[in-house]
């Protein structure tokens, strides 16, 4: 049994700053760590493969030059980053015989994994909003949702997203951290990272509570708003195709948004500070790690145009059929 995990260096006491904090992620024996390495890793690649294929599809099919599709696309390229901020340092922690992280590196984990998460909350408002003037406002779509416009809305996305934490890491960063450096977690996550200071700070755990509060309801409600008005849309539309149509389009936007936003409320806006560190470890592995994985399965199974596109660009890239997918 690896008890390598469970070792606090003794040199790490309560009069000397911590240097580097050390991630417990999942002690386990050897074998069990090269099995969950394995796992793993094959998620990490599958979910690279697919969220790239969206891209390439894209990128590719002229058809699909559209606010919906462009921001899919910018949609895509997050989760490739969002899950490269932590499966690669944990699955060097797999193999490690420390799972130590310098204290810039865990706060620069920190800043990037949130400041992508938070991203992820505005490109999903960004979709959502797309998606109703697609169908509550058809006639001012075209004029509103300009392809300049939407690349000005990605844009806004990606800057607001990570203008949005620094505050929190600032914050946090100025704590003193003299020891013990152990974080019972797989990445540097604020909850523990709070708990290991050397005096108490309540006020940046509230601003930190109000910050992610605020985040996570300001823009749930504002999906939430923007699918209830279309699916009060659809419902008046006559023809039963038009509103399975509608539906199919939405379908996708709303489970994604399911998964993300149900796992990060549990995570960070219920009170999980009593349940075990192995509960918060696995529904951070679910939002930080599953859910891009799933995501492409989404997009591609339940679009049909998305299908169309893949179908063409696994065409072209077997050997011996190169031709150019845009028509």
């Amino acid at each position: 049994f690896r008890e390598r995990n469970m070792k606090i260096p003794a040199e790490n006491n309560h009069s000397d700053p911590v240097s580097e904090f050390i991630l417990l992620g999942f002690p386990c024996t050897w074998e069990v760590q090269i099995l969950l390495f394995s796992i793993f890793f094959v998620i990490y690649v599958l979910t690279l493969m697919g969220n790239l294929c969206i891209i390439c599809a894209v990128w590719w099919n002229d058809h699909l030059h559209t606010p919906m599709y462009i921001l899919l696309a910018n949609f895509s390229f997050l989760e490739i980053w969002y899950v490269t901020s932590t499966v690669p340092n944990m699955l060097a922690n797999f193999l490690s015989e420390t799972n130590s992280i310098s204290f810039y590196g865990c706060f620069i984990q920190f800043y990037f994994f949130f400041s992508m998460g938070t991203t992820e909350t505005f490109f999903l408002s960004a979709m959502a909003f797309d998606r109703y003037l697609a169908i509550c406002r058809p006639l001012h779509y075209p004029a509103v949702m300009t392809v300049q416009r939407c690349i000005r809305i990605g844009a806004g996305c990606w800057v607001c997203g990570f203008s949005c934490f620094l505050l929190p890491v600032y914050l946090i960063s100025q704590l003193p951290f003299c020891g013990p450096n152990t974080i019972d977690h797989f990445l540097c996550d604020p909850g523990p990272l709070m708990n290991l200071s050397c005096v108490a700070a309540p006020a940046t755990e509230i601003i930190c509570a109000i910050f992610n509060s605020v985040l996570i309801f300001s823009t749930f409600l504002f999906i939430t708003s923007s699918y209830t008005l279309v699916i009060r849309a659809v419902l008046r539309v006559p023809s039963a195709e038009g509103r399975h149509k509608a539906f199919s389009t939405c379908g996708s936007h709303l489970a994604v948004v399911s998964l993300f936003y149900g796992s990060i409320m549990v995570m960070y806006v219920s009170p999980t500070a009593g349940n075990p560190a192995g509960i918060q470890k696995i529904v951070t592995l679910f939002y930080s790690v599953m859910t891009p994985l799933f995501n492409p399965l989404i997009y591609s199974l339940r679009n049909k145009e998305m299908k169309q596109a893949l179908t063409k660009l696994f065409r072209i890239m077997r050997p011996g059929q190169r031709q150019p997918l845009k028509n």
